[in-house]
This record gives C-alpha cells, sequence and structure tokens, in this order.
C-alpha cells in the first residue's frame, strides 16, 4: 500500500474506513527558532509526525489518516517517508492558510455523515490510546468530545492593568485531540471564517453545538518551543520502556 495519496481524492476516499482522523500540520518553526517546521523535527528517531500518526493508527478506532499538510512540504513529507521506512496508511491533502481552512479542505473529501472525526494538531505525539478511543466513543454517543485538562496553576484574568484571581477548578486548558460527529462538523465548517475560531471546538460552539469535555492528559503536550523537545523526548524514551 503506498503511504500516501496524493489529490484526486474523493472517489478513493470513499471506498476507506468511515471514521477520520484529520492531523493538521500548518506550522512553519517560527517559535522553535528553526527552519525546518517542528512537525518534522526528530525526536526519538523519527518526526514528530510520524508519532503523531502512529498513535491514531494503534488505537483501537483505527480511523482513516487524512494530513493536511502545506504544499511546500508534501516533497519533503514523501522523502522523509521513505528515509523512515514509514508504511502506515494515510492521505496526504493540501493545507490551507489557517487551521479552519486546512480542516475544511478535510472535510471536502469526507462524505459520510455518520462519520466521527478527530481532528488533532501534528505537534501533539504523545496522545494516548486511552484518550484516542474516548474521543471516537463520547463523540458517537453525543456528538462532540474536546480533550481538555485542568489548570495545576493560579489563574489570573487581565483587564487593562488590573488583574482578577479567578477559580481554577472552573478552569480547563484545552488540547486535542477535538472529535465530532462528521455531520456537525461540517455544518459548523459553513460559517465564515474569523480569527475567533481559535480551534475546531470554538467553531462547533459558534454553530449552536454543546461542547462536552473529556478528561486529556499533561504528558498530552503541543511541541511548540525547543524546551518541548526536550520534555518529549524523555517521555517517549520512558513510554517506550514501559
Amino acid at each position: 500500500m503506498k503511504t500516501f495519496i496524493m489529490p484526486d481524492l474523493k472517489s478513493q476516499i470513499s471506498n476507506l474506513k468511515s471514521d477520520y482522523a484529520v492531523i493538521v500540520a500548518g506550522g512553519t518553526g517560527s517559535r522553535m527558532q528553526s527552519a525546518l517546521p517542528k512537525q518534522f523535527i526528530e525526536i526519538y528517531g523519527q518526526p514528530v509526525l510520524m508519532h503523531t500518526i502512529r498513535a491514531f493508527f494503534e488505537s483501537s478506532a483505527a480511523p482513516q489518516i487524512i494530513l493536511a499538510l502545506n504544499s511546500n512540504y508534501h516533497d519533503l513529507w514523501a522523502e522523509l517517508c521513505r528515509r523512515h521506512s514509514f508504511t502506515i496508511p494515510h492521505t496526504v491533502i493540501a493545507g490551507g492558510e489557517t487551521r479552519f481552512h486546512s480542516v475544511k479542505n478535510a472535510l471536502e473529501i469526507i462524505t459520510e455523515a455518520n462519520a466521527i472525526v478527530a481532528v488533532h494538531d501534528a505537534v501533539r505525539p504523545l496522545t494516548s490510546k486511552q484518550t484516542i478511543e474516548e474521543s471516537f466513543r463520547v463523540a458517537a454517543s453525543n456528538g462532540t468530545a474536546v480533550t481538555a485538562v485542568k489548570s495545576r496553576d493560579s489563574i489570573r484574568q487581565l483587564n487593562g492593568d488590573i488583574s482578577a484571581c479567578l477559580n481554577r477548578d472552573e478552569i480547563y486548558l484545552v488540547q486535542t485531540p477535538q472529535t465530532f460527529r462528521a455531520s456537525v462538523l461540517k455544518e459548523a465548517y459553513e460559517q465564515p471564517y474569523t480569527s475567533l475560531f481559535t480551534d475546531d471546538a470554538s467553531v462547533v460552539e459558534k454553530a449552536g453545538y454543546r461542547i462536552n469535555l473529556i478528561k486529556g492528559d499533561h504528558s498530552n503536550i503541543k511541541i511548540t518551543f525547543p524546551e518541548d523537545v526536550i520534555i518529549a523526548e524523555a517521555l517517549l524514551s520512558k513510554k517506550a520502556i514501559n
């Protein structure tokens, strides 16, 4: 089987499994102070993105994987797959100008209204099988499932030059996967884009749907800054030993 499939995709993907994971990989590496986008940085022997794809492939949810990747990096990704003998099947599509547009592009090739679709950050390679499986289960039952963790730190809100303490027991830090029935997600993404759409939950909520939170994990880190690579290396090493 080919490592990835390039467009035209609709006719090919329609015969595949009806649940999906959309991996959004549009980062350019600016905050990493690196010329190489963070999803391609090697940790524990492979690029970050390969660890992320494997997490979904090895879960019992076993979704069909769609990778929304900036077109400028399709050739690089193909070369990395060859170099690392990476053969997990996945479909590569062109990413959009923003995360919103990348997800919208992916939804255009998903035709099953009853499918369950998880959207996940490419640079969260440490998501557990349990979290992935729970997100698909809850979304199938309730329509939405958004991974989140309680804040471990005290929280203050700044308004002008006045700060106020917030109850951290009521504050959740949102992660991915964010998982939905395809019909819900498709309807939500028919809305015009706004900069207030910071993730899929904000898009779906704006469309009038209730967001159900599921328990995440503080080890499900998003690799954003150079120090995150060191943390991810340590966590992947520990995971491999266990």
